[in-house]
Order: C-alpha cells, then sequence, then structure tokens
C-alpha cells in the first residue's frame, strides 16, 4: 500500500486551515487551533486511529467558534479523501464501541464514497468548558461530505457530557483506523461490489 499522507490548506474569508495526515502514522498529533476542546477531541482521534496529525487554524473566534469548528471537519475530510487514495485493499467498514465510566458510544464507518450522517448524542447540558456542543454535529457533517464517507453515531448511554464526547471521538478514531486497515485478502482488490468507491 502507497503512503496514504496529505497536506491540504483551505482559506476563507472566515477561516485559514491547514491540515496534514498519515493515515499509517503513530498517534502523532499537534494542534493549533484557538479551540482547545476541539483539540483535545481531535488528539483522540489521532491516538486511537494511530492517525498522525497537524492541524493549523486561524479563525474568526472573536464572533464564535462555528467557522473555526466546521471548517476543521471539512478541510480535514479532504485531507482523510486525499490519504485514502484507490481505497484497494482497504477493510473500507469500521466500528467500535468506546466506554469511559458511565458513557457508552458506538461509531461505525464506511469509507463509501457516500456522504451520510446519522448523529444521535444527547448532551446533558449546552456547553463544556466554553464549548458549545452544538459545534460537534457541524464538525461531523464538514467532516462527512468532504471524507465522503457514510458515518453512524451513537451515543448508547453517559451522563458526563465530557464522558459523552470523549467516547465519541475514541470511538471514531478505532473505527476509522478498522475500516483503513489493510486487508490480507483483499490485496489490489476494491471493496465494492460495483467496482467503484
Amino acid at each position: 500500500m502507497a503512503d496514504r499522507i496529505a497536506k491540504l490548506k483551505r482559506d476563507t474569508l472566515e477561516t485559514q486551515i491547514s491540515v496534514e495526515v498519515n493515515l499509517d502514522g503513530t498517534g502523532q498529533s499537534s494542534f493549533k487551533t484557538g479551540v482547545p476542546f476541539l483539540e483535545h477531541m481531535l488528539d483522540q482521534v489521532a491516538r486511537h486511529g494511530m492517525i498522525d496529525m497537524n492541524i493549523q487554524a486561524n479563525g474568526d473566534l472573536h464572533i464564535d467558534a462555528h467557522h473555526t469548528v466546521e471548517d476543521v471537519g471539512i478541510t480535514l475530510g479532504q485531507a482523510f479523501a486525499k490519504a485514502v487514495g484507490d481505497k484497494k485493499g482497504i477493510r473500507r467498514y469500521g466500528h467500535a464501541y468506546v466506554p469511559l465510566d458511565e458513557a457508552l458510544s458506538r461509531v461505525v464507518i464506511d469509507f463509501s464514497g457516500r456522504p451520510g450522517l446519522e448523529y444521535h448524542a444527547d448532551y446533558p447540558r449546552a456547553v463544556i468548558g466554553d464549548f458549545d456542543v452544538d459545534l460537534f454535529g457541524e464538525f461531523f457533517q464538514g467532516f462527512v461530505n468532504h471524507a465522503q464517507v457514510t458515518l453512524h453515531i451513537d451515543c448508547i448511554r453517559g451522563r458526563n457530557a465530557h464522558h459523552i464526547a470523549e467516547t465519541i471521538f475514541k470511538a471514531l478514531g478505532r473505527a476509522v483506523r478498522m475500516a483503513l486497515e489493510a486487508d490480507p485478502r483483499m490485496e489490489g482488490i476494491l471493496p465494492s461490489t460495483k467496482g467503484a468507491l
């Protein structure tokens, strides 16, 4: 399998984002987004997905974090789409259940070429620190649309908002890792009966 590395920049009037990913990394990460809780969650994806990730963002945080969070999701999705390449030989599907104390979440992903998001999580409070939990939905939608993946996220139970978010992002990392692993029985084969993903 060729190196699965991508570097991307995305500049708009609202944000300037740069993303570097290595899908076959060791979980090393570096973030400078101005949104500390988002960085904490992205670190979970990097570490549990064994993905090296460097994300720098300069956004209109004087308004709020919406544009920055959404545009990080978009640019990260674009980087994934570029890095994953032709998808030959990958497992394609990945899933994970991750607990953290009372919280339990399930994430299922398909590198299908078709964007689709089912996101079901009820947070007991609207903010974690100063992070608006509504922005997770914007992040996931941006990621899904541009990574061209189908993503199902379900928080099965949880009472602590931080724990709920952390189980979701850890499970996302684990599910992505499974989906992008090389399947020795599919070497050189595209995992689709259509012949295209």
